[in-house]
């Protein structure tokens, strides 16, 4: 019996099938579309965290990120014969092996930079004449006698160190090489010989053999120690005055460990292991921050001492690197969900709405096979068996093609989106088909939305998604998107919760406005205006789940574009607080001025629009504040806030007023009152080299918290540019020319010093003629743009990941949001051509069926696209103080502005999707009309149709 079932029902899956292929595809590739986007995302944000992951311990300092198990000297109980043997390569070899084996997953180690060997870890003096002495201080240097050096270096001059017999504790003479940069500096030569004092203060000679460069000067062999490749000049801490003095390190053949026991230096075995991130995944942080924890101080420590020894210590950096990845990825995360939940609900509604278009297409079908005893149960597994033949494959099409789009993530998490994607088609399909069913209905019912009224268990759901949604709303602008154990799905939700509350409100006032318009309509000579009215509100494509979709996908696309639009203002900002114009010439040094020459030479540059020359000199002392803390009146510009207290020390900007205005207003700072700064009576410029007057009073532009403590009186401050007195006339919260947030502004004609030491730029100049001029002035002069520093923001892989994902949601917002267009207008296209047929034998001409189909179009477009637009702005304007964009814009850039980076609503996000909304609605109302018109009405109006 069973067998002979499925045989009946494989003829109705194929008939239905072939009888209507174009729906069974276009559901194919939505559903297809909808996967491969529910399954992409859980991979993109996988991969967007491997690649952060993997990019933050490469792009570390090796010093932090490499694994370092060190022991102090065998003991000096044991035999000499022992102490040596531990020392030596072979030893350190087999003890290295065991650590590489014992590392625990995810933990795996670049076998191929790994170094073991003998350092000491306490300088000793070298007292050679011919090394340098700066300060009349003699170098200290380190010596290491390190595994791989023939690896990781080639031979630049000289013959490798060897070790021409057995080394041990009682040799005296071994032989060592130094980098090309050692040589250099501390003017070492091939056959030169340094002295290393014993602990019985015996002379051990080490002769420089070789000089070698290093292969990978970045590299982990030559970067976890920088003084193995490079020398440094080093303040000596120890002595009263500041004097410095050079340290360095001299690399030792491999197996004269022993020949260090026998210092006073302090000598520690060693092995260093640089990790390789490149079998690391994004989830693996967690994992990855407790096997360290382990080996620093935990279980894991314990067996490190079982291979190393009692006295092994474990360090490393790449706890916190890992720590600050997953701090990171927390704050990113939160802000994701709110995308991937909004694009979610917008692909859930639009799926629902294609069943519903469905269902209504085969309303008589199914009412038919009902009406001759055909069960909801069976009609409902015809239903689910044709659905799944069309939706499940799409899916799987769908997991695939993510799969290979998005190489790198988890394959659990989008197979089960893309499962559960084809699980609701299934479901949603089938069981909104049948449930019309259940009853039977007379054909012809209206649905007339005017004379509708909403029921009580309607009210009571929309009132608990009001409750929700403000709840959602308030808990995300008192404690932001960010909550206490990962992400709040409910704050998360927020956003859809609006639009949801927006849509059903929308739905509720609609017929409010076609109530009144319809009757003084109604008394006009004309039927197209009445028409389209009533149309407009008998029409299912004014419903509530058409609105609904359009308005979340209209949120959903202006949140994302705000997001992004958000990231890029505040980029904008930090480069410009940082550079200070388009582009910036400064000295090496603070003291160090611009030439004459220099200044009209990258002046009459290409693409120089303005030059402001400036003057600037940090840490000028301000004197003390005055009583009650009164300062200037703000100029409209903003006073901002500060504290008197606070400004003890603060910049002196000295600028010329007029070009430096228009630069303030070429980069967009707030306006500079340069008429406040004429330099006219006292403050009058100064002769060439004429000197000032204590009493001089010079007008200046502060900031709010220097003009807080200086007051509206003269005050007196001395300056490297000359002494004399400032009188507070007026304040602006910043400036362009530094970073600072305590300064003082003044007219540089008025200094005793005129000199610029910076010169600020503005427009479009190419930067390798603007560099060429630069060092054609024949010093070295450091030249910034904002283009470059703008560009320094975009550099992890976490913040592209994340931005590339809401610049999809934008896009996947606005495809939603006409798609919902196109299935709304779909839903009652066979009932528009049957209108337009039976009116054309009316006497409706093509014109005036045009304009009906466009009229009837017109007033749930507007509502969905205004809706959209109110919805959209409401929800930035709810949403913005509870979310900062600091970790998705200016995250791990050192010297970047943290301050908070708050959502702005931009208008094309708004404009742009809502636009496209109307135009498409008025779109396909044309092409309904014309297609109507090129078809008789004969073969619209066939004899024994309903409709």
């Amino acid at each position: 019996m069973r067998h002979n079932d499925r045989a009946a029902s494989a003829p109705w899956i194929r008939t239905r099938l072939r009888t209507a292929p174009g729906t069974a595809t276009a559901l194919a590739v939505l559903v297809l579309v909808t996967a491969f986007l529910a399954a992409a995302f859980p991979r993109a944000v996988d991969a967007y965290g491997t690649k952060g992951l993997r990019h933050d311990i490469l792009t570390a300092d090796a010093g932090r990120s490499t694994l370092e198990v060190a022991r102090p000297q065998p003991g000096l109980e044991l035999p000499q014969a022992q102490r040596d043997e531990e020392a030596r390569s072979p030893e350190l070899a087999r003890v290295g092996a065991g650590l590489l084996k014992a590392l625990p997953a995810p933990l795996r180690a670049d076998t191929s930079s790994v170094a073991y060997g003998v350092r000491t870890s306490k300088p000793a003096v070298a007292n050679e004449p011919w090394l340098p002495r700066p300060e009349a201080v003699p170098p200290k240097l380190t010596y290491v006698a390190q595994s791989g050096l023939e690896e990781h270096a080639t031979l630049a001059s000289g013959a490798w160190p060897t070790t021409p017999q057995e080394v041990t504790s009682d040799s005296r003479a071994v032989q060592g090489a130094v980098t090309e940069e050692t040589a250099a500096e501390l003017k070492v030569k091939v056959g030169a010989t340094i002295t290393l004092l014993t602990a019985a203060q015996e002379p051990i000679t080490v002769t420089i053999t070789g000089i070698v460069a290093p292969r990978d000067p970045q590299g982990s062999y030559w970067s976890s120690d920088p003084l193995l490749r490079t020398p440094s000049l080093v303040l000596d801490t120890a002595s009263p005055f500041p004097v410095h003095y050079w340290t360095g390190t001299v690399l030792l053949a491999e197996g004269t460990g022993p020949a260090l026991l026998s210092t006073a230096a302090e000598p520690v075995l060693f092995w260093r292991i640089p990790p390789d991130p490149a079998g690391l995944t994004g989830p693996d942080d967690v994992r990855l921050a407790s096997v360290i924890a382990s080996l620093e101080s935990g279980p894991g420590l314990l067996k490190v001492r079982r291979i190393a020894g009692d006295t092994a210590v474990f360090a490393t950096g790449l706890g916190h690197i890992v720590e600050a990845n997953a701090r990171m990825r927390d704050a990113i995360s939160p802000v994701i969900a709110v995308a991937a939940l909004g694009i979610g609900s917008v692909a859930a509604v639009v799926l629902l709405m294609t069943g519903a278009l469905i269902a209504g297409r085969r309303k008589a079908e199914l009412a038919l096979m009902r009406s001759r005893g055909g069960s909801l149960r069976g009609i409902g597994g015809r239903l689910l068996a044709e659905t799944a033949v069309t939706v499940l494959p799409a899916s799987a099409l769908g997991l695939l093609l993510a799969t290979l789009v998005v190489g790198e993530g988890r394959f659990w998490p989008g197979a089960l989106a893309a499962a559960g994607v084809g699980l609701l088609v299934c479901v949603a399909l089938p069981l909104r088909t049948t449930l019309q069913h259940i009853r039977p209905t007379l054909h012809g019912a209206r649905e007339d939305m005017v004379s509708a009224r909403p029921s009580r268990r309607r009210t009571v759901a929309e009132l608990t998604l009001l409750v929700l949604a403000v709840g959602a709303v308030t808990a995300l602008r008192r404690r932001g998107t960010s909550a206490e154990g990962g992400t709040d799905l409910l704050v998360s939700a927020a956003p859809v919760l609006v639009a949801l509350i927006a849509a059903l409100v929308l739905v509720r006032i609609y017929p409010l406005p076609l109530r009144l318009a319809t009757r003084p309509v109604a008394r006009l000579r004309g039927a197209i205006g009445f028409l389209s009215l009533a149309r407009a509100g008998r029409s299912s494509a004014g419903g509530a789940l058409p609105l609904l979709a359009l308005l979340l996908a209209l949120a959903t696309a202006a949140f994302g574009g705000s997001v992004i639009a958000g990231i890029g203002d505040a980029r904008d900002d930090a480069a410009l607080t940082s550079v200070g114009a388009d582009a910036r010439i400064s000295g090496a040094s603070e003291r160090a001025t611009l030439p004459d020459e220099l200044v009209r030479t990258v002046r009459d540059l290409d693409g120089v629009r303005g030059a402001a020359p400036v003057r600037i000199e940090y840490s000028v002392n301000m004197p003390e504040a005055v009583a009650g803390g009164g300062g200037a009146n703000g100029d409209g510009a903003g006073t901002g806030s500060g504290g008197a207290d606070d400004a003890k020390v603060a910049a002196l900007v000295g600028v010329d007023p007029a070009s430096y205005a228009e630069l303030a207003r070429a980069t967009g700072l707030p306006a500079f009152p340069a008429a406040r700064l004429k330099a006219t009576g006292s403050s009058a410029p100064l002769p060439e080299g004429a000197k000032a007057g204590p009493d001089r009073v010079l007008p200046a532009i502060a900031s709010p918290a220097v003009a807080a403590r200086l007051g509206t009186e003269p005050r007196a401050i001395a300056t490297l540019s000359g002494d004399f007195e400032v009188q507070v006339v007026g304040t602006v919260p910043r400036v362009a020319s530094v970073t600072p947030t305590d300064f003082l502004v003044v007219n540089s004609a008025a200094l005793e010093q005129k000199a610029p030491t910076t010169l600020l730029l503005t427009g479009a100049p190419d930067p390798g003629k603007l560099r060429a001029a630069v060092e054609a002035s024949g010093k070295e002069y450091a030249v910034q743009l904002r283009s470059e520093e703008r560009a320094r923001y975009v550099n992890t892989p976490m913040q592209a990941g994340a931005e590339r994902i809401y610049l999809a949601a934008v896009a996947a917002g606005a495809g939603y949001a006409l798609l919902a267009v196109l299935l709304s207008l779909l839903q009652t296209a066979p009932e528009r051509k049957t209108l337009l047929a039976r009116l054309r034998t009316m006497g409706l001409t093509t014109g005036q069926g045009r304009k009906l189909l466009a009229f009837e179009a017109t007033p749930q477009a507007l509502l969905a696209a205004g809706g959209g637009l109110f919805t959209g702005w409401a929800t930035i304007v709810l949403l913005s103080p509870g979310i900062d964009l600091v970790p998705l814009a200016l995250a791990g850039v050192a010297g970047s502005d943290t301050s908070p980076v708050l959502l702005r609503t931009d208008l094309w996000s708004l404009a742009l999707p809502a636009a496209g909304v109307v135009a498409l609605a008025a779109a396909v109302a044309g092409v309904q009309a014309w297609w109507a018109s090129r078809r008789g009405s004969i073969t619209e109006l066939r004899a024994g149709d309903s409709r």
